[in-house]
């Protein structure tokens, strides 16, 4: 496994936005508070709706030559746009890596990064652990688990709705057990961080993820579990919500940006490169 430092050398010097809403907004008023301004040079918005250095295409994004672009508008947002990001140059920092569960979405994006020369990155600040997970997986892995505990009404509008009830009086009821593909295919607003340890780990058809709603926190609360012959280890990762957004950490937006202000994401193509067969 062998990882460039420094993926954006000192730092994306020019970032560009895919979305506006509760990750984009934080974003932009974080780079208004850091006097970092400059460093956005667009936001890609659907028409109409208002966003700082707003712009509503594609090719309108790329004539603002950044150096990385952050995706934060959801599943569909980034399967329509990191490959010709991509094929563009431009390198990409993915918030919705639940998406890489799709492995033809997956080989697109790999061969689109050998060809236009754009990395696809995995922001790794919003998940206490994923560097030790990392080594573990070099070392010897023989189990991973995620566990997310999240409060009832942040899996509103969920499947979950559907399979228990969440006025539920008890502490805490597991709804889903099953592989980091499989959480993501059932939950693809909700699983990102289980791809994103699939990914750093054994592989998401290895990985057990179990969703879990919970009367014992206010904020999601996600666990890693791992262990192998490098011994064991457990990570808690107790994230705030968002204000504007129960289902997503407050600490998401901090994450990407500072990928592209200090270039310190995983390259997707060499995690996918590494994982165990």
């Amino acid at each position: 496994m062998e990882f460039s430092a420094g993926v954006f050398g000192s730092g994306a010097k020019r970032i560009g936005l895919i979305g506006h809403g509760a990750i984009g907004a934080e974003i932009t008023a974080a780079l208004s508070r850091l006097g970092e301004d400059s460093r956005h040079v667009a936001t890609l918005v659907r028409p109409g709706r208002p966003a700082p250095k707003a712009v509503h295409d594609l090719d309108s994004l790329i004539a603002t030559a950044p150096d990385c672009v952050i995706e934060c508008a959801g599943h569909g947002a980034a399967g329509a746009y990191a490959v010709p990001l991509l094929h563009a140059g431009i390198d990409i920092v993915l918030s919705s890596v639940g998406i890489l569960a799709d492995p033809d979405f997956t080989a697109r994006l790999l061969a689109a990064e050998a060809v236009g020369g754009g990395r696809a990155m995995l922001p790794a600040g919003a998940i206490a652990g994923l560097d030790g997970l990392i080594a573990a997986t070099l070392a010897g892995t023989d189990r991973v688990t995620y566990i997310s505990y999240k409060p009832p009404e942040a899996w509103q509008g969920t499947p979950a709705q559907d399979l228990i009830d969440l006025d539920h009086a008890e502490s805490e009821i597991c709804f889903f057990e099953g592989t980091a593909r499989e959480a993501a295919a059932n939950y693809p607003k909700n699983a990102n961080v289980a791809v994103a340890v699939g990914l750093s780990g054994i592989g998401l058809d290895r990985t057990r993820v179990r969703l879990v709603s919970s009367r014992e926190v206010d904020d999601p609360l996600g666990v890693i579990e791992a262990d192998g012959p490098f011994g064991r280890f457990r990570f808690e990762i107790l994230a705030l919500a968002a204000p504007s957004n129960p289902k997503t950490s407050a600490l998401t937006a901090y994450s990407l940006l500072q990928c592209a202000r200090l270039g310190n994401a995983w390259p997707i193509s060499a995690l996918a490169a590494s994982m165990p067969a």
